[in-house]
């Protein structure tokens, strides 16, 4: 049985727009040779984009155990998006940094969205895009999760 997307309820509606854009984004990527990112590279990556921190502090941000972090650190490291580094003040503990690599992807993808959102307001109409946008904040506003993005707290659904 076929779903019609026009069927879609306000919260489906904006949950399969958010995988259609992404996944533009993610071929966008891809094309400019970051086929190895990964869309929950970014859970990572928003804590990381303000300077280096410690495995421990990564965990506790990501709400994962620090198994979980140094095992998601040690998968970026190895596509090359994060360094390990010591820490000066305490040799047991290991910074998390952002390398060249992962700065890239970062900048790239922050292009690409604004070249999506540049495309659809070319091609549905920039009050429409503009409104649709400004509703979605507002609903972000309404269901209480805007602290959460301005602390780059941003985790995906349980």
């Amino acid at each position: 049985m076929e779903f019609d997307p026009a069927d879609a309820d306000l919260s489906l509606a904006s949950l399969f727009t958010g995988w259609a854009l992404a996944d533009e984004v993610q071929r966008r990527l891809a094309a400019d040779g970051f086929e190895d990112a990964r869309f929950a590279d970014g859970v990572v990556f928003q804590h990381l984009v303000g300077g280096p921190v410690t495995i421990s502090t990564l965990a506790e941000r990501l709400g994962v155990t620090q198994q979980a972090a140094s095992k998601t650190v040690a998968d970026l490291h190895g596509r090359g998006y994060v360094a390990r580094t010591a820490d000066p003040q305490d040799a047991r503990a290991r910074h998390v940094v952002l390398t060249d690599r992962g700065q890239a992807v970062i900048a790239a993808a922050r292009r690409h969205r604004a070249a999506v959102d540049s495309a659809l307001r070319e091609a549905l109409g920039d009050e429409r895009v503009e409104a649709a946008r400004l509703l979605l904040v507002d609903a972000i506003k309404q269901l209480g999760a805007s602290p959460a993005l301005r602390a780059r707290a941003v985790r995906p659904p349980r």
